[in-house]
């Protein structure tokens, strides 16, 4: 598969997603058009850095591009408003201007940082997303969802704020230990999960084979998964409708996540694995999926070694049950939930019915469950 080009058709916010082997060794030809000067601010942590770093400062200095360095801890603990606050001060203290182009060069907590800084510094500054993840790549880079993490719940502070690029280059993941490889692999099984039987179908017989990130079938699934969110973006930007179905998995699993502290405990990607299969079992128990549907799913996650349900998560269905309220897709005080008539039909419930849903999360906490094992 060569370079594809997949624009997020948004007026005069347009951008294009380029995927390709080799993106990263063109960065600056690619950012250098849309310089007003030929300086810029990359912001990383420390394992992108070490890994990739030569690289990209490399493929500026081709382009004739001057850059300064703001290396991060890596981990979600940094989404914070104490590392929001150092960051702006350092990119203001670097002189960056309205006009200047930021570079968030990492994974999900790199880009949602320096996307919500770039948003902010200055009243609005512009950036690019270099996505060093899989997960990343297929969905966190793409859409201009930026935030950092509040006490008592993920995401809930943040910007709307479109990049001007977005470089997918699946040789970036070469480097990925095998457990941030299956949080990707999580967000793709979201997308086909969500809108695409047929995608879904292509992934059950092609997973080992992104899951090992060989070259094509990852290039295919991100692609794939770019497609799909550049679309609903350019059609509902702000989440106000269709987009929330992006969220599949997100309320069940921010909920873990928070329950776990944002720890090493449970990934992004684990979590909205984990929220998945409890989105999908809430819909069976309701009656609106087919419980082979469910089984599928939980199939294709579990053999990939991610959770299907709540285990170990210190947290009773009512303690879960508090935090999904404080989601911020919460409307008028009553939940709202992405739920699943099948794969490829999810579909927005508002005004979920609490009572039905806390004796739902009160079982699924009271019991064991299972983890599949790679």
């Amino acid at each position: 598969m060569g370079e594809a080009r997949i624009t997020v058709s948004l007026g005069a916010s347009a951008y294009d997603i380029v995927i390709g082997k080799g993106g990263l060794d063109r960065a600056g030809e690619m950012m250098s058009p849309l310089l007003k000067r030929p300086w810029t601010v990359v912001v990383t942590d420390d394992n992108v850095r070490a890994a990739h770093g030569e690289a990209l400062d490399a493929a500026l200095g081709r382009a004739g591009i001057a850059a300064e360095w703001i290396v991060l801890k890596p981990g979600e603990a940094t989404k914070s408003f104490a590392e929001l606050e150092d960051l702006s001060e350092r990119l203001i203290a670097f002189g960056v201007e309205r006009s200047d182009l930021i570079i968030a060069f990492g994974g999900g907590v790199v880009g949602d940082l320096a996307g919500f800084a770039a948003a902010i510094v200055k009243r609005g500054c512009r950036y690019a997303q270099i996505p060093t993840t899989l997960l990343a790549q297929v969905d966190s880079a793409v859409g201009g969802k930026t935030a950092i993490n509040a006490k008592t719940g993920k995401n809930l502070v943040g910007a709307f704020h479109q990049p001007a690029i977005v470089i997918a280059d699946p040789c970036a993941l070469a480097t990925l230990p095998r457990r941030e490889i299956r949080a990707g692999f999580a967000e793709i099984v979201k997308y086909a999960a969500l809108g695409d039987a047929d995608f879904f179908a292509w992934l059950e017989s092609h997973a080992e084979a992104v899951l090992a990130a060989e070259a094509a079938a990852t290039a295919h699934a991100v692609k794939r998964c770019c497609e799909m969110k550049a679309a609903i973006v350019a059609e509902d930007e702000r989440e106000t409708g269709r987009r929330a179905l992006l969220n599949l998995g997100h309320t069940f699993g921010h909920a873990l996540e928070a329950a776990s502290g944002y720890s090493d405990k449970l990934l992004h990607g684990e979590a909205v694995a984990a929220g998945m299969a409890l989105a999908f079992d809430y819909s069976v128990e309701r009656g609106l999926c087919a419980d082979a549907d469910a089984k599928r799913l939980k199939t294709v996650l579990a053999n990939a070694g991610l959770p299907i349900g709540a285990e170990g998560i210190a947290a009773s269905g009512m303690e879960l049950l508090d935090l999904v309220h404080r989601d911020k897709k919460a409307e008028g005080g009553s939940m709202t939930l992405i739920l699943a008539r099948g794969i490829g039909q999810a579909f927005i419930e508002r005004g979920a019915d609490e009572a039905a849903l806390a004796a739902f999360l009160n079982r699924k906490t009271g019991g064991a469950q299972t983890r599949g094992r790679r």
